[in-house]
């Protein structure tokens, strides 16, 4: 510095965007706010080092990637465009594909097919969307250029069931990576595919193929992607999460009680929803409470042993092989209404009505209204209409908003690490 001052290093300041399908509108109502609406309630801007997703959350964390150079348009852009989206143009489906997906479910692809194979619903739609949307160029270059330093999305490689992270960074190859035997990072250029595959939901859409490799959903495994976001460097993570947490006294128990009569088994589409949440239950409490309980031990043992306690203990990790260990400041932002219900009563709505004319809306449509008020979780996931994605962006913004000064204490650019 000109004035010989040495001014705090800036820490990197990840965000970690979970999958959801059609919940990812929340995410975009997350960073409309960040954007746009906080730097003028607490006149901080929030900064992105490294961004990390994993299935819709990789999508959108391509956009962020993508838009890294003009991020004042950023917000605005994601709440637009998940605020008009129309259902029957994103999951068109037909006779053909019902047909395709029969014919798929009894025998494998022909030996050197491209053709994506497996899926419920044709993707072509979503694709294009994913396609002309995101100006992919320019993640390499808004990378190179040292806007964001890393992109980091999650997909599961189909034959192995292992997670792979796809990686793009400003530096060569890969930071060290953790142990487990079952997730694997990648150095790689992002492209289209490497989000579509994140994005792949199994059974609904047809896995996709890179470099010879069939991959679907990133969020099997690996739903909110903390750990590559702490490997990428991160000093401070904000993780939007997908899943609704009510208070510890309205949380469900669990009861073997005789079902009431009348009360038949589950239907096949209510087993969907189900089965999809038991997938993308993630460890995301596992993984924060792991960060807690780092940052806890750091702190006594300075406060015990002294300043050095951290070089210390990180030089006799690092004999032995293992990662060395540094205070990393996080914060959640999730939903705080039950976005399952929420789509239960949207889909059951006059207005969704007027617009469900395709089979996959008229569909979601007859299952709310024959459902239970809490049991529409699988129209959540798919419900990837203005109806719902809009409400779900504005939800976002208002629950954002309600975290703003521990948002302005994350992004404070001084903040010592």
């Amino acid at each position: 510095m000109r004035d010989g001052r040495v001014r705090p290093k800036r820490p990197k300041t990840a965000i970690v965007l979970s999958g959801g399908a059609a919940r990812g509108a929340y995410e975009a109502g997350v960073l409309s706010y960040l954007r746009d609406g906080l730097v003028r309630d607490t006149g901080v801007r929030a900064h992105f080092d490294i961004v990390c997703g994993s299935s819709v959350g990789a999508i959108n964390a391509c956009v962020l990637a993508a838009t890294a150079h003009d991020p004042d348009m950023q917000g605005s852009l994601m709440a637009a465009r998940w605020s008009t989206l129309n259902i029957d143009e994103v999951l068109p489906l037909g006779t053909t594909d019902v047909l395709r997906f029969t014919r798929s479910m009894f025998g494998a692809a022909p030996a050197g097919s491209t053709h994506r194979h497996g899926g419920v619903l044709d993707p072509s739609a979503l694709e294009k969307v994913v396609l002309e949307g995101i100006p992919w160029t320019m993640i390499q270059r808004n990378i190179a250029e040292s806007r964001i330093e890393a992109l980091a999305v999650s997909a599961t490689h189909v034959s192995s069931g292992h997670t792979v992270i796809f990686v793009e960074r400003n530096e060569p190859g890969l930071p060290p990576w953790g142990t487990d035997p079952f997730v694997h990072g990648t150095a790689t250029r992002i492209r289209p595919q490497h989000a579509l595959a994140s994005a792949a939901i199994p059974i609904v859409f047809p896995a996709v193929s890179i470099d010879g490799q069939y991959y679907c959903d990133g969020g099997l495994r690996l739903n909110t992607p903390i750990a590559p976001a702490v490997r990428l460097g991160a000093d401070r993570v904000l993780v939007v999460s997908l899943r609704h947490r009510p208070p510890e006294a309205d949380r469900p128990r669990l009861s073997m009680a005789p079902p009431t009569p009348g009360h038949g088994p589950p239907s096949a589409f209510f087993l969907a929803g189900k089965v999809i949440n038991a997938l993308w239950l993630d460890h995301i409490d596992y993984d924060l409470d792991r960060l807690r309980r780092t940052n806890a031990v750091l702190d006594a043992g300075q406060r015990a042993f002294g300043p050095a306690f951290g070089a210390q203990l990180n030089d006799a990790l690092v004999e032995q092989g293992a990662p060395a260990l540094r205070p990393i400041r996080e914060l959640r932002i999730e939903p705080s209404q039950d976005l399952g219900v929420l789509a239960g009563e949207i889909a059951r709505s006059a207005e969704f009505a007027r617009r469900a004319k395709g089979l996959v809306a008229r569909a979601l449509q007859r299952y709310a209204k024959g459902a239970e008020e809490t049991d529409a979780d699988a129209v959540s996931y798919l419900l990837f209409d203005q109806c719902y994605c809009a409400p779900l962006v504005e939800l976002g913004i208002a629950d954002a908003r309600a975290h703003k000064e521990e948002l302005a204490r994350l992004f404070a650019e001084h903040e010592e690490t």
